[in-house]
C-alpha cells in the first residue's frame, strides 16, 4: 500500500509536463544581449542591449538601433526616453522585450539609459 502511494506521489516529477523546457521569461530572468540574438528570439524574450540609436524611423516611436552584431527596429515611447537628450554617437543601453510580428522582429523598448 505503502508503495501505492509512493508511486503516486512521485508520477508528477516525472510526468512530461515537468520535463518540459520553457520556464519563466519575466524580470530577472536571462535576457538577450546582441541584436543578431533579439532577431532570432521568441516573442517578449527579455532583452538588454547596448549600442547606439542611430535614426528615427518615419513612425512616431519607432527607431533604428544598432549594435557590433547588426541592426533592429525599436520602438520608444516618449515617456520611456531618458530625460537627457542624446543622439547617433551616445552609447545607450536598452531595456525591454522582443516583439515578433509576422515577417520581422523588433524591441519594445521599457527603459533607455546612457551609457558614460
Amino acid at each position: 500500500m505503502k508503495a501505492r502511494y509512493l508511486a503516486l506521489i512521485l508520477a508528477p516529477l516525472f510526468s512530461t509536463a515537468a520535463l518540459a523546457s520553457g520556464g519563466y521569461t519575466g524580470p530577472g530572468a536571462q535576457s538577450i544581449a546582441t541584436v543578431a540574438a533579439a532577431s532570432e528570439a521568441a516573442d517578449d524574450t527579455p532583452v538588454v542591449l547596448q549600442g547606439y540609436v542611430t535614426r528615427k524611423l518615419d513612425n512616431d516611436d519607432k527607431y533604428e538601433f544598432k549594435d557590433s552584431t547588426g541592426t533592429i527596429t525599436v520602438e520608444i515611447d516618449d515617456e520611456d526616453l531618458p530625460p537627457t537628450p542624446f543622439n547617433d554617437k551616445t552609447k545607450v543601453k536598452l531595456i525591454g522585450e522582443v516583439e515578433k510580428h509576422l515577417m520581422s522582429r523588433e524591441v519594445d523598448v521599457d527603459r533607455v539609459e546612457i551609457i558614460n
